[in-house]
Formats: C-alpha cells, structure tokens, sequence
C-alpha cells in the first residue's frame, strides 16, 4: 500500500510553519487574545501572556493572560525592564528559559512565578525592526527545555504579535 502525501504524518517543522503562516494570514484587527490561544494551543501550554512595551512609563503592561492565578496577577501587570522573565526577555532583547519553574534557583524568575504551577517556561520579545513592541510568555505544566526550533518559531510568532501592538 501506498501512502499518499495526504496521508502522511505532518511532521513537527510543517506544524511550526503551519501555525507561522496562520498567524501571517490573520488581518491587523485580529485581537491579541485570538493571537495568543494560537500560541498556547500549538505548543500545548496551559499558561501565556502577552505584554506591551510602553516607552512613557518603561514598563511592560499585561495585554492578554491564560491561566495566571488571581494570586500573582498584580505583580504581572506591570513589569519593569530587567524584573522576571518577561522583563529580562524585555531587557536583554532575547530569550530566557527556565526549564522548571519549581525548582529554579537562577534568579530569572520571581518566586510568585511558582503559583502558577507550571514547570518550563519562557519569555521571548516582540522585536519588530529593532523595537521593542513587547514580550510574549508561554509555561507548561512539565519540565521543558525549549529546543532551537521552538524558540525560533516563538521569535517569529512574536514578532507576528508584534507588528499588531501598535498604539
């Protein structure tokens, strides 16, 4: 028997590309939490957030959030530069993992970090020619190290989310 191309499994680069050009096909009015169920379902993570980079105030504000406990919900909406893993996406302008949030001892994640109960997290920032528009967050419930393609795809679907954060 013969497997048509159709029949094939897809294989993990043709899902992250897949969900790539989803989010490329959606129109500019597509609302960040329409952009962020794309991102958390693709990867599977119960948890996200989505924060813009406000220039007045030098502070990344909560635009969007899934599965963040009441609990630590102030300390997340507004975050100062260099503060968590969302401000040191934001200050570093790249990427910072923790594979487990539970038992992190490196200091990129602030302690409340644990009420949420996940394990590998990561935080990258929305760049969009250079500027800083915000950082996008994702976590889920097992330890995780994101590979290169991951967090590749994750720089990319940032960016996407990005070019719609505009005032």
């Amino acid at each position: 028997m013969k497997l048509t191309k159709q029949d094939q499994p897809m294989t993990a680069h043709q899902a992250e590309q897949n969900t790539l050009h989803a989010i490329q096909a959606l129109p500019a009015s597509t609302t960040p939490k329409e952009l962020l169920d794309i991102v958390i379902t693709h990867f599977a993570c119960p948890v996200g957030t989505i924060h813009r980079m406000d220039d007045t105030t030098g502070l990344l504000h909560l635009v969007e959030k899934r599965g963040i406990p009441d609990a630590i919900l102030s300390a997340i909406e507004r975050i100062p530069l260099g503060k968590g893993m969302a401000g040191l996406a934001a200050e570093r302008r790249a990427p910072v993992t923790v594979c487990n949030l539970q038992t992190d001892q490196s200091g990129q994640a602030k302690p409340a970090a644990k009420l949420t109960g996940m394990e590998g997290s990561i935080a990258v920032p929305m760049l969009v020619d250079g500027s800083l528009r915000g950082v996008l967050g994702i976590a889920m419930p097992t330890a995780h190290q994101f590979t290169e393609s991951e967090t590749t795809l994750l720089l990319q679907l940032a960016t996407e989310i990005g070019k719609r954060m505009i005032d």
